[in-house]
């Protein structure tokens, strides 16, 4: 299968592409990385008249620390140099705890953050962890440039904050968060596959490990990731060892609104919902109900 003609543009720098897009504001489509992108063109089911590619804008390259301590993030930065970033490993666990499951290494290689947020598949790794982590997305238009947050960024399935002749330049997140412990479980039917569920827990535990603030957000449930972190109301003030987690995932598939697709009808995935949040909060560190103290927790799948 090949795509429909169309012209092919690489601006070496923001302002350029921004240019391009005011000109063909029909046609041009933004091109970040191409891993969704392209295939829909082959399948004919995207005609753009024109790609912009932005692999040589450099600057949306950067992956590196402002001087409030956050992460800044380029949107042409690769999935896999999440993975592979030192600073990234020590100061946001999180991200490498989902990341290393978006599709496989060769999407990961070429993928960037900056178009799955923009694709927004509700089935996203990428989308659950800006939401946990309070990210905040900067975007360059012919108006000038602004900033939106995670949970205002992506409006639905394939729908973003993002209007005519905008691009997203850059995702920032807030400094590490100390004594934070996170999980991640996601189900799909096979690795690398798009998931059905999936569930991203962060737990904040004093010396005594006594929970004094949580963060829930379910994602591929939903037609976008959400925090449900009022489903772990119950374990604020308590302790790490006396934690329902069958109560808390019992609680969190109660609150969401799942859709059936071909995939997965709708009540299965609040049965995913259920696991998924177990399974993470096992991953932070919290043991399931009568299990054996000298049993490992399970681990974040």
């Amino acid at each position: 299968m090949k795509p429909s003609a169309f012209v092919y543009r690489r601006p070496a720098g923001i302002e350029e592409a921004l240019e391009l897009l005011r000109q063909h504001p029909d046609d041009a489509r933004v091109i970040a990385g191409g891993q969704s992108l392209v295939p829909a063109m082959n399948l004919r089911m995207a005609t753009p008249g024109m790609l912009v590619d932005l692999a040589g804008v450099k600057e949306l390259s950067a992956l590196e620390l402002d001087g409030a301590g956050r992460l800044v993030a380029g949107a042409m930065v690769a999935h896999n140099r999440f993975l592979r970033d030192e600073r990234v490993k020590s100061g946001w666990p999180a991200i490498g705890l989902a990341v290393r499951h978006v599709a496989h290494e060769q999407i990961r290689n070429r993928g960037t953050i900056g178009g799955s947020l923009c694709h927004a598949d509700p089935a996203a790794e990428w989308a659950a962890v800006c939401l946990l982590l309070d990210a905040e997305m900067s975007l360059a238009g012919p108006q000038g440039a602004r900033s939106v947050a995670a949970d205002d960024f992506v409006r639905g399935v394939y729908e973003t904050a993002l209007k005519p002749g905008e691009i997203l330049s850059r995702i920032r997140f807030p400094a590490p968060l100390g004594r934070w412990r996170w999980g991640f479980h996601e189900i799909a039917r096979r690795r690398g596959d798009f998931a059905l569920a999936g569930a991203l827990v962060g737990l904040n535990v004093d010396e005594n490990d006594v929970v004094q603030a949580g963060r829930l957000v379910v994602f591929a449930v939903e037609d976008r990731a959400r925090r449900l972190d009022a489903a772990l109301s119950t374990l604020i003030g308590r302790g790490i060892a006396d934690i329902d987690t069958e109560l808390i995932g019992l609680s969190a598939a109660a609150s969401v609104d799942p859709r059936s697709d071909m995939h997965a009808s709708a009540d299965q995935r609040c049965h995913l919902v259920h696991s998924c949040v177990t399974h993470a909060l096992a991953g932070a560190g919290v043991r399931p109900a009568g299990s054996d103290p000298s049993t490992p927790t399970w681990s974040n799948q």
